[in-house]
């Protein structure tokens, strides 16, 4: 994955390397994180604990811990959970603006990704490209109200998730408000 935005290396890997702002920023994908460990001075040994989504209608419980910090040219993380893998952050400063290239390695660990992964791997990784996508356009726009704080006004907000994460529990719920007995447990 690539993306190029106009800013500093300095600035991106600021915004990048504090995942407990992914929430407001990037809330097409980050539906929760949560730092459980802080790391080091340079954030080597940070475990943070994330609850995403894409497009498609399921979500993923996973946690990070950031393996390298190298400021501001990137780092790197180790992921597990419903996924397993790692993936690396590089920046590369050309001009005014920041060639950011990420390379996510990662395996489906989740039951049922893991059993259908074989069959519906191109969805999945649309899905990737979908969720990134969103984050390249979030990512400018949050450079944008970094920036320009005159015309915060004028920044359009980051675009949200588009199939909600809690879909069958807000059915549910309409049910037992209309009266239809349900036993629910826990979906996500």
């Amino acid at each position: 994955m690539e993306w190029r935005v106009k800013s500093s290396c300095e600035e991106v890997y600021d915004i990048l390397s504090e995942p407990a702002d992914l929430v407001r920023w990037w809330p097409s994908v980050y539906l929760n994180v949560e730092e459980l460990e802080p790391g080091d001075e340079d954030g080597i040994g940070k475990i943070v604990k994330l609850y995403t989504k894409g497009w498609l209608p399921y979500t993923l419980r996973w946690q990070f811990r950031v393996t390298e910090a190298k400021k501001p040219e990137g780092f790197a993380l180790e992921a597990w959970g419903d996924f397993v893998g790692h993936g690396i952050w590089k920046f590369l400063q050309d001009g005014q603006w920041v060639k950011i290239t990420y390379d996510w390695k990662i395996q489906a660990d989740k039951p049922l990704l893991r059993i259908f992964s074989f069959l519906i791997k191109p969805i999945f990784s649309a899905n990737h490209r979908w969720a990134m996508a969103k984050g390249e356009e979030s990512l400018k726009l949050e450079i944008r109200r970094r920036n320009d704080s005159e015309n915060l006004n004028e920044i359009p907000s980051p675009p949200g998730p588009t199939f909600p994460h809690n879909f069958l529990t807000r059915i549910i719920h309409c049910h037992k408000a209309q009266g239809t007995k349900y036993e629910m447990k826990r979906l996500t």
